[in-house]
């Protein structure tokens, strides 16, 4: 099994990376930590509040496989929030891989992450106007960029982003990811059945509730 990690931070965006978290959890039984620089609550940009699960101080980053960062329409708490961007460069120049979607590049980017590598971001470039460590030189106009262990992305690509990162960990996730056409289907294809195992299993589950 592998470890991966999604960092919280204010006003993080649930939409930006549901699709990857998904895939990992529901299609391939991964395990995803919930990592916070503070044990406090934390508001999604959808008005999710989030608990993580454990802090940067709890956590070796060196022990994740993959650290997720989902995007942020408010990204100046997470930029100057000081615990983050130091877990964030403890993994600099190591195998950990770096997923950062929308505004986050700019995290790595100010934790020395994205130092000599291609990237892309979501964010208004008038931000590396003000902030000078982000390598402008670098940045690349596309969907998603992979350059070594970081893999960047769009906001607007949540989907790709998503199928890169997974095939970056070997993942079959097939050649339409989360994209057929909804007009190819017929009716015997969208009706759905349990496995008989399966559906014995919720008759069991079923038991513990009062049936009216």
């Amino acid at each position: 099994m592998r470890k991966f990690a999604v960092m919280l931070y204010p006003d993080f965006s649930l939409q930006e990376i549901t699709c990857l978290t998904s895939a990992l959890t529901v299609w391939f039984g991964e395990t995803i930590d919930f990592i916070a620089s503070e044990h406090k609550e934390y508001r999604s940009e959808e008005g999710l509040r989030v608990l993580p699960a454990k802090t940067v101080s709890e956590v070796n980053i060196m022990d994740y496989d993959c650290v997720i960062l989902p995007g942020t329409v408010n990204p100046l708490p997470a930029l100057f929030d000081e615990k983050l961007i130091d877990f964030l460069r403890n993994g600099a120049n190591t195998a950990v891989v770096f997923a950062a979607i929308s505004s986050a590049p700019a995290l790595l980017s100010k934790a020395g992450v994205l130092d000599g590598k291609k990237f892309t971001a979501g964010y208004f470039m008038q931000l590396a106007d003000v902030f000078p460590f982000i390598q402008t030189e670098n940045f690349v106009h596309k969907p998603v960029v992979e350059d070594g262990t970081v893999i960047t992305g769009i906001g607007m690509f949540f989907r790709e982003f998503a199928e890169v990162v997974l095939k970056r960990f070997g993942y079959d996730v097939g050649h339409a990811f989360m994209r057929d056409n909804p007009a190819e289907y017929t009716e015997e294809d969208l009706t759905f059945y349990w496995s008989e195992e399966d559906y014995q299993e919720f008759l069991e589950e079923l038991k513990e509730y009062p049936l009216q």
